[in-house]
């Protein structure tokens, strides 16, 4: 049992560097915001507009849903806004409508199962400063477009080059005008900043990299396993039958 912990402990450390960035990195996502309007006024309501991407180029691949999913406006004293999304039709494309006091207020970007993104400052009356971003996409990578016509602000980002969508396109819908005030929901209000929670492990077990280091730990304990059950057959072997006793009729040939 020593030398199978050793052995996989072993392979472990020799398959690790092999796992793609993202997935020693942990499980993350990015909030990215359609074009935000200009200048913000007190109490005036606001439709915006924004993406939620598992890091930062596709959809949300893991089970089941994400929930909540929204922004979360933290004032100076601690009073928080939450504002809930409402899903477009586009793949991981989300809007909701804002209405916020004069201040100074950090905006986040409430992602589900992932942590807050933190995507700036907003001062009111005035705009948005955004933050830098937490996870940049390295540049020469190759991305999927899931999106058709309507697709994140920032696509392709720095990628070199893009897998065309084969999926059947989502139905055209209008973009959302951010720049123009709407009607707006009534936001939640906190004293202290809501805790989202964040899940640890990627989301796709079964992608290649994770299969591969599952199967060589599998054949690495089965070698050891059979190795070991060879050396306890040896043990259990009989020992060599004694002289076979003289046969009835036999002569019996003594030398005094």
């Amino acid at each position: 049992m020593r030398r199978l912990l050793v052995a996989l402990a072993a392979m472990a450390a020799i398959l690790a560097p092999a796992l793609p960035a993202h997935a020693r990195a942990g499980f993350w996502a990015v909030t990215e915001l359609d074009p935000f309007p200009a200048q913000v006024r007190p109490d005036v309501p606001y439709t915006v507009g924004f993406w939620v991407l598992q890091h930062g180029t596709h959809p949300y691949e893991g089970p089941g849903g994400l929930d909540p999913i929204g922004l979360r406006l933290t004032g100076e004293d601690g009073t928080t806004l939450t504002f809930g999304g409402t899903p477009l039709p586009e793949p991981a494309h989300y809007a909701t409508s804002v209405k916020v006091p004069a201040g100074r207020w950090r905006v986040q970007g409430l992602q589900g199962r992932f942590g807050p993104y933190e995507i700036g400052t907003l001062t009111v009356p005035g705009g948005l400063k955004a933050a830098p971003p937490q996870f940049p996409v390295p540049a020469g990578s190759e991305v999927m477009d899931y999106w058709g016509p309507v697709k994140p602000p920032g696509f392709p980002w720095k990628a070199t080059s893009v897998i065309p969508n084969r999926l059947p396109a989502a139905t055209p819908a209008t973009s959302v005008a951010s720049a123009q005030p709407a009607g707006a929901t009534q936001p939640v209000r906190a004293t202290q900043p809501a805790q989202v929670s964040a899940a640890v492990g990627d989301s796709s077990p079964w992608r290649q990299p994770y299969a591969l280091v599952i199967v060589a730990v599998a054949a690495v304990a089965g070698t050891l396993l059979v190795q070991r059950a060879a050396r306890a057959a040896v043990r259990r072997r009989p020992h060599d039958p004694p002289e076979r006793e003289t046969r009835e009729g036999e002569e019996v040939i003594s030398t005094g």
